[in-house]
């Protein structure tokens, strides 16, 4: 979801293009690198294999982990490795299979059918980890400390016990292992179908989901407008079904949390990010302390350009006046990209150039596929793909530039194996957001119209909002709304009633919301799909506006090198570890400021220009 190089000049001018060849030719992926499909026997073979290593793991293993020797610690350690690569390539593929067609009542049964299954052999592997945690650190440290094997894994063991603290009983964890199936994933499955197979009544057309919010920035305001109430409508008739969806989960989590002592509804997320609490904390202040100079002051700019007193919700999105609405081919597209990434490395161009050369990207639009795009890692024996719904407009450019930044980042990481490769979502976003900088830079820095360059900077500086404002907006929401479940059921009209005030408080003076906007925290995935996600986007667009600041100066020689070693340290460091060399630190509250001042700095070029 859920995400993170310069192009070549821009083309010249063309006809425009038109929708339908726009979608001409865009790439399908091709899943056969993990299975052929889902009656594959491979895929059943692989199941009953290593539902039998499980069981013999479990049965020479449990209960006499503090007895083992360094070397063999690291030896179980590769094997747990390997059964849960197995299981990752076969969840990956029932993953994607869904996400490319849920609309199929099939691939809802298949995907649901392999969760069950592969939680029911991993339910085998649960002891293991448990009983590290288990053992005392004098202990664990004299295992690791004698044996170079297993000082091998000395960073899965470090991120390991960071959850010790909230461990609970083996039975316990067992428990609420295997009825995640019927628990939070059932909700999450019951989330994802209904928006794929909901329609948008939007005039006489009937939409998907993904295609009517896309017309929310529509140069034609009418357009706008009657998507907006389309949505609205939409989401508002399914309101007690999301709300119900939300509630459930919310409470879920209360439970879970309360249980492991997790002082507060986001410190797990923190946790799994390996950040503190504090971090958090800082950088949510320093953004809601500078909404006045970031999106209030922009969208002031903005209503002044449309010649509106007030903006309403759908005209958030909408194109500038100034702005190139041509519709950018799918080569075009990839071209822009790939230059961008070799006038910044070749290496990376050359690894994010097999997405293209290989069916690893699935870019064309059709009814029951996942809205949005994501970057799946798969398992480090396969490779990433990306999903994508493009509509060939700039944003679509940009959302590619960020997505193969997320696949390249995973290729080069994966050389850490399963287990270290994945990164915290706090450093997961670097490399996409880094390439979407570089991208629009190149684009910038070659336009010498000074109307299509105002249009471009507004553009970035509308994603950049979209990135850093809206998402801490969407924290502060969940943030309001999971403190609020703690003292009971929230209705439909209290829910709209913190959407707005988020809303209001992080767009400013220059909206004037209609009652139907209240709806629309029913359509953001990540509330459902992984709560307290969304200040990875903002985390990750401030460290690289940090980051991209010291490439632009010079002032760390050899900066190439260094940022693709980040990138395939993958999880075994930490971000303070891993921004040292660049001379950032992210503890440093300046360094937030740093960050958004980029984004202000952008707002204060665009004031200049428009006198």
């Amino acid at each position: 979801m859920g995400c993170v190089i310069n192009p070549p000049l821009p083309a010249p001018a063309r006809a425009p293009l038109d929708a339908a060849a726009a979608e001409a030719a865009l790439p399908i992926w091709d899943l056969s690198d993990l299975y052929a499909g889902p009656e594959d026997p491979r895929l059943a073979a692989d199941l009953d294999r290593v539902e039998a290593e499980a069981r013999a793991f479990e049965q020479r293993l449990s209960g006499r982990l503090a007895a083992l020797s360094g070397d063999a610690l690291a030896q179980a350690i590769a094997d747990y490795e390997r059964m849960w690569e197995a299981l990752g390539r076969v969840t990956s593929f029932a993953g994607l299979v869904f996400a490319g067609d849920a609309e199929d009542a099939a691939n809802g049964r298949f995907y649901q059918t392999t969760q069950e299954r592969v939680t029911l052999i991993s339910s085998h592997l649960l002891f293991f980890t448990l009983e590290i945690n288990r053992l005392e650190d004098a202990a664990l440290e004299a295992k690791v400390g004698g044996s170079a094997a297993a000082s091998r894994w000395r960073p899965w063991l470090r991120d390991l016990r960071v959850f010790r603290p909230h461990q609970l009983s083996d039975e316990a964890e067992k428990l609420l292992h295997e009825k995640e199936v019927a628990g939070r994933s059932a909700w999450t499955r019951l989330f994802d179908e209904t928006i794929a197979t909901m329609r948008v009544k939007v005039g006489e057309e009937e939409l998907t989901v993904s295609a009517a919010l896309n017309r929310l920035s529509d140069r034609d305001r009418a357009k706008r407008q009657a998507a907006a109430a389309g949505v609205s409508a939409a989401f508002g008739d399914r309101s007690r079904l999301f709300a119900l969806i939300t509630n459930t989960l919310a409470k879920d989590k209360e439970i879970e949390d309360k249980w492991r002592h997790y002082p507060r509804p986001g410190s797990y997320r923190n946790r799994s990010n390996m950040v503190e609490d504090e971090v958090v904390d800082a950088l949510v202040s320093a953004v809601r302390a500078s909404y006045a100079r970031l999106s209030h002051r922009y969208y002031g700019m903005k209503a002044k350009w449309l010649g509106l007193p007030k903006l309403q919700h759908w005209d958030r999105n909408a194109p500038l006046p100034e702005e190139d609405d041509r519709l950018i081919p799918w080569p075009e597209a990839v071209d822009r990209v790939l230059t961008s990434y070799a006038a910044f490395s070749p290496e990376l161009a050359a690894v994010g150039k097999r997405f293209f050369d290989k069916p690893w990207i699935d870019a064309a639009l059709r009814p029951g596929k996942a809205s949005g795009a994501f970057a799946h890692p798969t398992v480090p024996s396969a490779h990433p793909y990306l999903l994508l719904n493009y509509h060939g407009k700039a944003r679509d450019v940009m959302t590619l530039a960020h997505e193969l930044g997320h696949g390249v980042h995973q290729i080069l990481a994966g050389g850490q194996g399963y287990l270290m490769s994945s990164t915290p979502l706090t450093l997961a976003e670097t490399a996409s957001v880094f390439g979407e900088m570089l991208t629009f830079r190149a684009v910038l820095d070659a336009e010498t119209d000074p109307r299509r360059r105002r249009g471009m900077l507004a553009g970035k500086v509308e994603d950049m909002l979209n990135t850093v404002v809206r998402q801490i907006a969407f924290y502060r929401f969940e943030t309001l709304l999971h403190d609020e479940r703690r003292k009971g059921e929230i209705s439909t009209e209290r829910l709209a009633e913190l959407w707005m005030q988020v809303q209001t408080e992080s767009l400013g003076p220059a909206f004037e919301f209609t009652p139907d906007y209240g709806v629309y925290w029913a359509y953001i995935p990540h509330f459902v799909h992984s709560p307290f996600y969304v200040y990875a986007y903002a985390f990750g667009d401030c460290l690289v506006n940090a980051l991209y600041g010291v490439y632009r100066d010079g002032s760390v020689p050899g900066f190439e090198g260094k940022y693709l070693d980040m990138l395939r340290a993958g999880g075994t460091k930490r971000h303070k570890e891993l921004l040292a060399p660049f001379g950032l630190n992210a503890a440093d509250p300046a360094f937030w400021t740093k960050g958004l001042d980029v984004i202000s700095g952008f707002i204060d070029e665009l004031e200049r220009a428009d006198g």
